[in-house]
């Protein structure tokens, strides 16, 4: 009976890992006063792709790069809403293996956020 229960908590030891690859989110790092978060889930050959910043002021304008593979697939600037965050929401293509995507924003007075995850 011992056996058999550490065969199956072995069983899902190892699945766990496979059920949490077709969602991955990670905690950015920024400068002082803003928080960063990336968030990617795999969906039908493609991958949803999900950066938010919060910072402290509304009406900040931020420079975006997001890199998929280690090419830049979308720049673009973007403002904060009222609260003081913003979110870039993009698709890129899901290739066979693992996927490295990252994301940078720069923001007011040098301030900046990067994060980065793998979808494997």
């Amino acid at each position: 009976m011992r056996t058999i229960l550490l065969a199956i908590l072995l069983a899902l030891a190892l699945a766990a890992p496979a059920l949490a690859d077709d969602d991955v989110r990670v905690q950015g790092t920024c400068g002082e006063g803003a928080e960063s978060r990336l968030r990617l889930r795999a969906d039908d050959g493609s991958i949803r792709v999900e950066f938010r910043v919060d910072s402290e002021r509304s009406g900040e304008r931020w420079r975006v790069a997001l890199v998929h593979e280690r090419r830049v697939v979308w720049r673009g600037r973007v403002r904060t809403r009222s609260g003081g965050s913003f979110r870039v929401r993009r698709t890129v293509p899901d290739y066979d293996g693992a996927d490295q995507v990252s994301v940078r924003a720069s923001g007011p007075g040098g301030n900046s956020c990067q994060a980065g995850a793998t979808l494997t």
